[in-house]
């Protein structure tokens, strides 16, 4: 009987959710904060210095200037900048949509040393002294801008003024981060605009809590003056070691970019699961919108900042997350086939999915847990993005997938409508006569996958012996993250070519040969070189191809030493997810798998290198992001791939001659081989769309994913499996005989369909 009640609460359910999805998501879009890629602003990392040699920077003081730094933002008005102490005396500082970028950054590093000296130069007192929060913008007698201090003890300043009285020339000079060995107010009182403030004689000692300074101001000097001094007199010097800024338009473009390529790519993800899954697929494409929906909220609701790398980690969850329900899918249609009825095919797909989807985005989780707590800037926004979609995809693909396909399947409606479940009528068998799905033939059964395995290791070996020449005589082009220097991107509302930005960046006394014009119309070049540029430089740069091209360049310092860090980071990276990864399937599989999974994806690692070597594309951060998600999805595959082949294993008691293992392999390969192509067509599609439509600051990490996805396929039939063969083999002629896993139970007749 069919029970309609159930068919209702399905629809039911979906225009709950389509109303909560068309009420909210307009908030939470405008809610979600966008990083510096999608809006302009710009990043800089300091390297925090004692100002006094022989002083530690201790965790306190990195916190107070932290809080300093805060400070001094908040007097610019930018809302929620980002500020982050890191390991190594670092503190990164993020400001997204600021306007006045060259404000900000003058702001950020002047450390506001405040010091009264004599005219020897001595210190006599510091900003230590002052009053937290004291200073004001005033005026003078004669109506001219000041600004005014309090001091914390008046007796410090008495004193002060009663040592400057005993010397020849007796006045008190105020400096503003006096340099030892350089400032010299001998020499600076010669000049017509000295460095110092003010230089006030003393004729009398002043016990007095109130400190005048008075210069040449203009009212908005003296209020900067004062607002620097407010925000707190920096008890550490910031050298600036990275930095990179990006211009509006070049944000607001990559984001309309991106957005657009993701949107077509899910779409076309949408349809593919549509024709090839039909019932199911609708099933699907409902849980795969409300997993978007999700990601979103839990995004607005952790305060995330959204990058560039972010929004490909979305497209790349809902990858993963079609994952999940192909291997559901897959296994509920071969259930069916066997002749089990569609409510039990149900339970048992569902059953036996599970662990083989935990499996997979448990080693997904491991490469994304590395990349949060190895990667830096928008490589963390990355990570972030990635946990969060494992996560959540997990759940919507394995319970909400559940949920919905439940309500439509004990309706008893479709009982005898297995087409829709992309199952043919004369595909079913009857459950008496007793199969198991691991007896089911497929459209591959006259592939042998492991007859030519020699073959595909020596075209492996052969590519990787050329990889190596070709990477020893072309080396990587490393990107100023991994090698230090400067690159400068630019937009133009008219074509450009290569000379005319070698000719404009001569006029900074900067050659270079690193020049790439790219675009529709030739309209952005991008440009790197050696030099490192420090902050007078790049606000220079800033204005002047501001006011040429009518846009504000993208501009990224890197300096020698963040280059090495940045370098030793990434293969810490990369060994760390590797191990873990050998260690979970070696807990869950055996240590041959998991050996033969390592040297897979290393396989694939050492392709996506070579190709990279050979195109001379651009190795930076978020190529490094790519490698460890190919690893962890290479993985992904191979491990679906090795529960199959363990499934096979745990229904024979013993094996004694090297051919059960060929057809163990051989037929393990051919059942998932569909599952595989599947799930990297739907992976594949929204990167796809990512590479030819989205934007051009994650191109090459589009180009790495593409590669990666395509190899992954390969070195999980041809490369994993086929070692574990091997090796298994090995074993096999050692003992004589091999004792696996306990034979599987039969299936229970009562499922049949009659």
């Amino acid at each position: 009987m069919v029970k309609r009640s159930r068919i209702v609460a399905f629809f039911l359910i979906i225009v709950l959710f389509a109303s909560l999805i068309g009420t909210t998501t307009d908030s939470i879009v405008h809610r979600i904060k966008l990083g510096l890629d999608l809006q302009g602003g710009f990043e800089v990392l300091y390297d925090v210095q004692p100002v006094n040699k022989g002083d530690k920077i201790t965790d306190d003081t990195l916190a107070s200037t932290a809080e300093a730094l805060d400070r001094r933002i908040n007097t610019l008005g930018v809302s929620e900048p980002r500020i982050d102490i890191e390991e190594g005396n670092r503190i990164r500082v993020q400001l997204a949509g600021i306007e006045d970028q060259e404000q900000a950054r003058e702001m950020l590093s002047t450390t506001a040393v405040l010091s009264f000296r004599d005219a020897n130069d001595n210190k006599l007192l510091d900003g230590t002294d002052l009053v937290e929060g004291g200073a004001k913008q005033s005026y003078d007698q004669n109506g001219k801008p000041n600004v005014t201090l309090k001091l914390k003890d008046a007796s410090t300043f008495a004193e002060a003024t009663s040592k400057v009285l005993t010397q020849d020339n007796p006045v008190m000079v105020i400096w503003l981060d006096f340099e030892e060995g350089v400032d010299s107010y001998a020499e600076e009182s010669k000049k017509e605009n000295p460095k110092y403030i003010s230089a006030p004689g003393v004729s009398k000692v002043i016990n007095s809590s109130d400190v005048e300074i008075s210069g040449n101001f203009t009212p908005e000097e003296a209020q900067d003056l004062a607002n620097l001094l407010n925000a707190g007199a920096l008890p550490v010097e910031l050298k600036e070691v990275y930095s990179t800024s990006v211009g509006a338009q070049f944000g607001a473009d990559a984001l309309q970019t991106t957005v657009t390529a993701g949107i077509i790519g899910v779409l076309a993800v949408f349809l593919f699961l549509l024709i090839f899954y039909r019932l199911p697929g609708f099933v699907a494409v409902v849980t795969l919108s409300i997993y978007i929906f999700l990601i979103l909220a839990v995004y607005d609701g952790l305060n995330a900042v959204l990058t560039l790398p972010g929004i490909a980690a979305l497209l790349l969850g809902i990858g993963m997350a079609v994952d999940a329900n192909i291997i559901t899918y897959e296994r509920i249609k071969e259930e069916l086939r066997v002749g089990r009825s569609l409510q039990a095919a149900f339970k048992e797909g569902n059953k036996s999915s599970f662990i083989t989807i935990l499996d997979a985005n448990l080693t997904t989780m491991i490469a994304a847990v590395v990349l949060f707590f190895l990667g830096t800037s928008s490589v963390k926004g990355f990570a972030t993005m990635l946990i969060v979609s494992v996560l959540v995809s997990f759940i919507t693909a394995v319970y909400a997938s559940r949920l919905f396909l439940q309500l439509l399947v004990k309706s008893n409606k479709f009982n005898d409508k297995l087409s829709w479940f992309g199952v043919k009528k004369d595909e079913v068998k009857h459950i008496r006569e007793g199969y198991d799905t691991l007896d089911l033939t497929t459209k591959f059964d006259k592939v042998d996958f492991v007859k030519h395995k020699n073959k595909f290791f020596a075209l492996s070996a052969v590519l990787i012996v050329v990889g190596l020449i070709l990477i020893a005589i072309f080396r990587l082009n490393l990107a100023i993250d991994f090698s230090s220097g400067t690159r400068l991107e630019i937009m133009a509302e008219q074509s450009l070519t290569v000379q005319e930005v070698s000719d404009e960046l001569q006029k900074f006394n900067i050659e270079t040969e690193d020049i790439v014009v790219s675009g529709d119309n030739d309209e952005r070049a991008v440009a790197r070189f050696k030099d490192v540029l420090d902050q007078d430089e790049v606000n220079e740069m800033k204005v002047y191809f501001h006011e040429t091209y009518g846009s504000d360049p993208n501009i990224s310092v890197v300096t020698p030493t963040v280059g090495k860090e940045l370098v030793k980071n990434a293969i810490y990276a990369l060994a760390i997810a590797s191990v873990g990864i050998i260690l979970y399937v070696s807990l869950r599989f055996e240590m041959r798998m998991a050996v033969a999974a390592i040297i897979a994806l290393l396989h694939d690692v050492f392709f996506m290198i070579a190709i990279f070597s050979i195109t001379r594309f651009e190795v930076d951060l978020n190529f490094v992001a790519a490698i460890l998600t190919i690893i962890g999805y290479s993985v992904n595959d191979t491990i679906v791939t090795f529960d199959r082949i363990r499934d096979h294993m745990k229904r024979k008691k013993r094996i004694k001659e090297y051919s059960e293992l060929v057809e163990i392999v051989n037929k393990s390969l051919r059942q998932v081989f569909t599952r595989s192509i599947n799930t990297a067509l739907t992976t594949l599609l929204p990167v796809l769309f990512l590479l030819l439509m989205g934007s051009e600051a994650i191109w090459n990490f589009s180009f790495a994913m593409t590669i990666g996805l395509i190899i992954g396929v390969y070195s999980s039939l041809y490369i994993a499996a086929q070692l574990w063969l091997i090796w298994k083999g090995k074993e096999l002629k050692k003992k004589g005989v091999l004792t696996t896993y306990k034979e599987k139970k039969k299936y229970n007749t009562d499922d049949a369909v009659l």
